[in-house]
């Protein structure tokens, strides 16, 4: 029995070698642009920035920075001129990456702004739980627990099991995980009866909440070890007030659906459209190298088999390749718990979610909630 070598094609090694001769100059300027931090530590907000006797509140979200909803919360906390407003959101729509962190990969941070107001915001080519989790690292900030964490406002609603999938979810989850209060807040929206000015309105029915949420936790009253998932109905300025409720098992239809091989290249593929070229092509060039190395030992092993019993094997051609799309597909619930998240949101109330990471606090944490929001939001209290 005899092995036979296999090496990658004379072409793409050409190619590849001619790439990294043409990046030595801009992989140098790389190296000392990394060996100098100077976009991190130029930029990061300094205390003679921060307004001490204002709370922190840290917001991100999982539809992306530019999102419409994200806008028109920060822009009316920063309005209101109570809190200092930090902004860490993903620069593209990761709202079903789930608790997805990026690790062992360099993350391009890059400074931005929000629409008609002047705050800190940063976009990260990452997820939402990575951008939670920079932020309170002290590694982009020079603070490292703001007060409060805020999620949103998203598009869509994570009632039930969807908040699994859900980013937005995962990044007040990544706050409560590191001990910081948290809350995400969606908007149920339904395509072809939705407005964008509908977010404006979702933010006027939660900013008593979130108010609330800020001064009970200066006070050290607010639901502690909890992190609050609210999920505003469609028409939020119908509203028929606030109910806390139970997570659910609800979750839309998957739907798998094949499609044309003849698609966008790459459209399942994520680069953070920030990066540079030469990042760009470093990074193939390297998971070129690993397939390579990988694609010699499987197809040496191949060659053994093949040559022992003498049956040709398949080249890479011949492989198939098929593409498809998921869809969450909406479906009629019969649970008629009107606790329930998603009973409640159809029903016309905003529902607060208690989420947390125990099971076994769980009915005492919904009994902490609903005491808490009873309280909060009482004309008394406020």
């Amino acid at each position: 029995m005899t092995m036979k070598n296999n090496f990658l094609p004379p072409n793409l090694v050409s190619n590849l070698r001619q790439v990294l001769n043409n990046r030595k100059g801009d992989g140098e300027e790389e190296a000392n642009e990394a060996a100098a931090p100077t976009s991190i530590s130029e930029t990061t907000t300094t205390s003679s920035e921060i307004d001490e006797s204002k709370p922190i509140v840290l917001v991100t979200n999982g539809d992306g920075i530019d999102s419409f909803g994200l806008t028109s919360l920060v822009q009316a906390l920063v309005k209101d001129n109570l809190y200092n407003i930090q902004v860490c959101a993903p620069q593209s729509d990761r709202s079903a990456s789930g608790h997805a962190v990026t690790v062992c990969e360099t993350l391009t941070v890059s400074s931005t702004e929000i629409s008609g107001v002047s705050c800190a915001a940063y976009e990260v080519a990452g997820t939402p739980a990575d951008c939670v989790s920079l932020a309170l690292s002290g590694a982009l900030f020079s603070w490292t627990k703001p007060a409060l964490v805020i999620s949103g406002i998203n598009k869509g609603s994570r009632c039930g099991n969807h908040i699994f999938c859900s980013g937005a979810v995962a990044g007040a989850r990544e706050a409560l995980i590191s001990g910081v209060p948290s809350l995400s807040i969606s908007l149920d929206w339904k395509k072809d009866e939705s407005k964008e000015s509908d977010f404006s309105e979702a933010v006027d029915v939660c900013l008593p909440l979130i108010h609330a949420a800020i001064r009970d936790i200066e006070a050290e009253v607010f639901p502690r070890s909890c992190s609050l998932n609210i999920e505003v109905p469609t028409s939020p300025s119908t509203n028929k007030g606030f109910k806390v409720t139970k997570q659910s098992l609800w979750r839309p239809s998957p739907s798998w659906t094949a499609v044309s091989a003849n698609r966008q290249p790459g459209a399942g593929i994520f680069i953070p459209n920030q990066q540079g070229i030469g990042l760009s092509l470093a990074q193939l060039g390297r998971d070129a190298s690993a397939a390579g190395a990988a694609r010699r030992l499987n197809t040496q092993r191949k060659n053994v088999e093949v040559e022992s019993v003498g049956v040709a094997g398949k080249t890479d051609t011949q492989r198939v390749k098929r593409y498809f799309r998921l869809e969450f597909v909406e479906k009629e619930q019969r649970d008629m718990d009107e606790d329930l998240d998603f009973r409640a949101l159809e029903n016309g109330y905003v529902a607060i979610t208690p989420l947390t990471l125990s099971s076994n606090t769980e009915s005492e944490i919904q009994t902490s909630a609903s005491n808490w929001i009873a309280t909060a939001l009482s004309p008394e209290t406020n």
